[in-house]
């Protein structure tokens, strides 16, 4: 494997780690999969890209695909690569629970926008699961509100100046 070929698998590699951190799944899967083509796949640089790649395939609703290559990976020459792979397939093969909407927060695949297309993402900063309830300030009558002194503060007050006393006397006398 020449220089070139290695510094070419290096840069897809990073770009498809870029771009699955970016929400771009499918751009992430193919960078990925030219660099996985290009190098030695039993290197412990080979499993990194292929775990990374088998996490780009669960992204991007995959997940046959994910499990296939952490299959293979569970049998790779380099202990983390194969540990790393029984631990994502156990979690990918694991029954799904089923969870109520309000409870997911949907995340789009920001490979399927262009920068041609107008689409807006729009998020909710709304606390109430209805956005078109708008919440109404309320007021208070200040009238009604018991404002009589309950001597609290003060007895906290003397408590401070009772044990700052207490201490500069210790201080002096010391």
């Amino acid at each position: 494997m020449s220089a070139d070929s290695i510094e070419l698998a290096r840069s897809l590699y990073q770009s498809g780690v870029v771009a699955f951190e970016n929400g771009k799944y499918r751009e992430a899967v193919e960078s990925l999969e030219r660099a996985s083509a290009i190098i030695a796949r039993n290197t412990r640089f080979g499993g990194e890209v292929q775990i990374w790649l088998a996490t780009a395939y669960e992204a991007a609703d995959r997940n046959q695909d994910a499990i296939d290559l952490c299959e293979q990976l569970k049998r790779h020459p380099d202990i983390e690569t194969s540990t790393q792979a029984k631990r994502l397939q156990y979690i990918w093969k694991a029954p799904k629970l089923n969870r109520p909407k309000e409870w997911l927060t949907e995340i789009p695949d920001m490979g399927a926008a262009s920068s041609n297309n107008k689409t807006k993402f729009v998020t909710n900063t709304n606390s109430s699961n209805t956005p078109e309830k708008v919440k109404e300030k309320e007021y208070v009558d200040l009238n009604q509100v018991n404002t009589k002194d309950n001597r609290f503060i003060w007895v906290a007050l003397i408590g401070v100046a009772l044990a700052l006393s207490y201490l500069l006397w210790l201080n002096f006398n010391a």
